[in-house]
């Protein structure tokens, strides 16, 4: 019986998948092994009845510059319960299985940790490699490196954000945007550095300063008035969905928003258009503050899961997949493949990133302290200065209130 390779996807999709899976499936394939395809992630390992496919050079030709991904994904995280009473040991034996290939982030890297270990226990010892993805780009990888599916992420994000940003220009309206990235703003403030928006709010801008709703408005209103004041009457603004998850429960109670709420009291976000939660609070403060200004929600996030990987991405996540051939015939097991920007791959371990005392993978966030990003701020972005204060006065009684570097307790930068 030949060898085998097995591969799953975990988590949700990113740009590129496809390309991890159909460059592995090719460059083991010539090295004489067989490549099976798991559907449903971890579920299918834990199923008396996996479904699976035997992949082949055409399939992993059609599929690897695809977005989406061919071998449908899970969030399914086994149990101990499922250890005992649920693991397919048989399948592994059966289809003599020597390396388990799994792509998703770190909870997905965790769980291959787990089942290399139970089959080792059980006498079947299999090399086991990971695959890290996230369009957020919040794995804290070497040297600044960026996960794959986070630049098709970007470049999609930005097409449609430029659209939009036509679409203000055309109608004179303000859009306000809310972009994926649970933990960092890398996406948000990729695409609107991309498109020049006038303000984009991130979770590491409240560095200074505790996050709400009000400072969030806030910021909106400062970049409307200055543009006002410009004589400017459209514009966007960019909003990372993670700023959302960093605010109080009750600052989100009292939003005006209808919520819907878990077991535990505290709202259920995941079932609500960001977009939609802060342009209503901006609507219902400039209608209080008597300012006339249209504007929209749009929401950035599962439209930029599945686009076509663009050409970085098809070339990085094949330098991944060669990666774990290298990885593999070295014998290395129980770590992530990394390829530098040299395209150097070498192993790295999940206690590398792990926080020693949490155990926890921290993620990257953006470096709001960097010149790169306070250059967003300090020439692309519009916001109600000093300078602006008697002029703003038209539109705010105090327009101090609304100073963007009050707002976030900064210091004025030295040009």
């Amino acid at each position: 019986m030949k060898d085998s390779i097995v591969i799953l996807t975990g988590g949700g999709p990113a740009p590129g998948i496809n390309t991890v899976v159909g460059t592995i499936a090719k460059t083991f394939l010539s090295k004489g092994y067989r490549v099976i395809g798991l559907h449903g992630g971890y579920s299918a390992i834990f199923s008396k009845e996996p479904r699976y496919t035997d992949m082949d050079f055409f399939l992993a030709d059609s599929i690897f510059n695809r977005g989406g991904s061919y071998l449908m994904m899970s969030r399914y995280k086994p149990t101990q319960e499922d250890f005992e009473k649920n693991f397919n040991e048989t399948f592994f034996k059966e289809n003599n299985i020597k390396l388990l290939v799994t792509v998703g982030g770190d909870d997905t890297a965790s769980t291959a940790n787990r089942i290399a270990k139970f089959l080792k226990s059980k006498n079947y010892p299999i090399q086991n490699i990971h695959v890290p993805k996230t369009i957020d780009n919040d794995l804290p990888l070497p040297n600044n490196q960026p996960t794959f599916g986070y630049n098709s992420a970007k470049s999609e994000g930005t097409r449609v954000a430029t659209t939009v940003y036509e679409d203000a220009r055309t109608s004179g309206t303000w859009y306000l945007i809310s972009a994926m990235g649970r933990s960092a703003g890398h996406l948000a403030l990729g695409i609107a550095a991309s498109c020049h928006y006038p303000m984009v709010v991130i979770p590491e801008m409240f560095n200074k300063t505790d996050v709400s709703i009000e400072k969030i408005v806030k910021l909106a209103i400062s970049s409307i008035v200055k543009r006002q004041l410009m004589g400017v009457t459209y514009g966007g603004v960019m909003i990372s969905e993670g700023v959302f998850h960093i605010l109080s429960d009750e600052d989100l109670k009292n939003s005006g928003v209808t919520f819907s709420f878990d077991a535990h009291g505290h709202p259920e976000l995941g079932k609500v258009s960001k977009a939609q939660v802060f342009n209503t609070v901006l609507e219902n403060k400039m209608k209080e503050l008597g300012i006339k200004v249209k504007t929209r929600p749009v929401e950035i996030g599962y439209d930029v899961r599945c686009q076509t990987p663009v050409a970085f991405d098809l070339t990085y996540c094949s330098q991944l997949a060669y990666g774990v051939w290298k990885l593999f015939h070295a014998g290395e097991t129980g770590c992530m493949v990394y390829v530098d920007g040299r395209g150097i791959a070498t192993p790295l371990y999940l206690t590398d990133l792990q926080d020693p005392e949490t155990g926890k993978i921290p993620p990257r966030l953006v470096d709001i302290t960097s010149e790169e990003v306070q250059n967003v701020f300090k020439y692309e972005t519009h916001y109600i200065k000093p300078e602006d204060y008697e002029a703003a006065k038209k539109y705010l009684a105090n327009p101090e209130e609304y100073d963007f570097y009050k707002i976030l307790n900064w210091e004025y930068p030295q040009d």
